[in-house]
């Protein structure tokens, strides 16, 4: 069976964007295109409604590209043992209110037993100074915290 695994929105935009005149984002978008083509098809992806409708806003000729993306993964639902996962994570301060949305994607990718999160952002998803603290979390609620990292992590060889 192949691994589960859990699209943050990050992917899709660095997906379909316009290539970055900044180095570091190129290169993600880069990598991000890479994996798509070479590697997604070794998991099964899934998505949530909080995908698709981050995906959904901005400019609508971009959001049209995202939304094509992900148009055939399947949804993740937002259950109550979600919302209440969420609400942990941001209840210990590891991140902030202002980023429920990620405290979310999270705790949607673990209550439903994800084997991978992936995702660009590093400030409050993949970040290694609080891994610990949201695997502990998880365990307190009875699920296991998927492993977050980044596409080029999965890129294999």
């Amino acid at each position: 069976m192949k691994p589960r695994l859990y699209l943050e929105t990050t992917i899709p935009s660095y997906l379909t964007s316009r290539p970055s005149r900044d180095l570091i984002v190129a290169s993600h978008q880069q990598i991000t295109r890479d994996w798509w083509e070479t590697r997604k098809d070794g998991f099964q992806l899934f998505i949530s409604q909080l995908v698709v409708d981050e995906a959904g806003g901005g400019d609508p000729a971009a959001a049209r590209e995202r939304l094509k993306a992900i148009q055939h993964l399947p949804l993740l639902d937002i259950t109550p043992e979600v919302a209440e996962l969420a609400a942990a994570i941001l209840d210990s301060a590891k991140i902030p209110r202002k980023a429920a949305t990620d405290a979310a994607h999270i705790a949607i990718a673990a209550v439903h037993g994800m084997d991978f999160l992936v995702t660009w952002n590093c400030v409050h998803i993949a970040n290694a100074a609080i891994a610990k603290a949201l695997a502990a979390i998880c365990r307190e609620h009875c699920c296991d915290c998927p492993v977050i990292c980044t596409p080029e992590e999965l890129l294999g060889e």
